[in-house]
């Protein structure tokens, strides 16, 4: 329960704990956040970790001078890169038996046909869409790494993913971060930049629960 809190406070005040583990740490802060959104990207078990938030963050952060705005571009770029590739390869070592076990200790398969869902409908563009969707995000290579994509179409669909997400995010939080209402409203900014991403996927998920519950019907009726 205290992991929880820890981690709803630092996604909400996620400026103030930067500044304070800039102070801290100086430069390996830079190591961190690369760990971060590795992992967010990288690893399915943590799709919880901040994505969107992090990089507005850091670039309110860049433009106040505590951070270096292109080293921190570069690092985050090579970090989503890197987080990726390892999901994609993972989900094609491991995915196919997660996908026939009918629950898993660790991940949660719901999430994963989800996922494949929206990967069915929008192809391989679901990698570069995915950026900006939380949970989705983490998601989609892991389901691209099962069989749905080769890693070298996989590749271009990431760099340019990639590049996207950390460029908007940390551009926009370097432009407009540090004016004065922004600054003095950031919580309610992060959980903007927290919820409004999730509102296509939510519609997605809403959409396919009634259309379910449409068919169900349907057969009842039938029988």
């Amino acid at each position: 329960m205290e992991a929880i809190e820890f981690l709803v406070d630092f996604i909400l005040n996620i400026d103030r704990h930067l500044v304070e583990l800039t102070a801290a740490y100086g430069v390996w802060i830079y190591a961190i956040l690369f760990v971060i959104v590795f992992c967010e990207t990288g690893l399915v078990v943590t799709p919880f970790l901040p994505g969107d938030s992090l990089l507005f963050a850091v670039g309110s952060l860049a433009a106040l001078g505590a951070m270096d705005l292109m080293t921190s571009i570069v690092l985050l770029v090579v970090a989503a890169f890197l987080g990726d590739t390892v999901n994609y390869w993972i989900g094609h070592y491991v995915g196919p038996k997660v996908f026939h076990q009918e629950k898993s200790r660790f991940l949660n398969k719901e999430y994963l046909v989800r996922t494949h869902q929206f990967y069915e409908k929008h192809g391989g563009k679901t990698i570069v869409i995915a950026r900006f969707l939380p949970i989705i995000r983490t998601f989609a290579p892991f389901v691209a790494g099962i069989g749905a994509m080769t890693y070298s179409h996989f590749m271009w669909y990431n760099i340019s993913g990639g590049i996207l997400w950390v460029l908007l995010f940390t551009l926009a939080g370097y432009f407009f971060g540090t004016i004065p209402i922004v600054q003095q409203n950031f919580s309610l900014v992060i959980i903007a930049l927290v919820l409004i991403p999730g509102i296509p996927a939510a519609v997605e998920v809403v959409r396919h629960f009634w259309e379910r519950r449409k068919k169900k019907r349907q057969m009842n009726q039938t029988t």
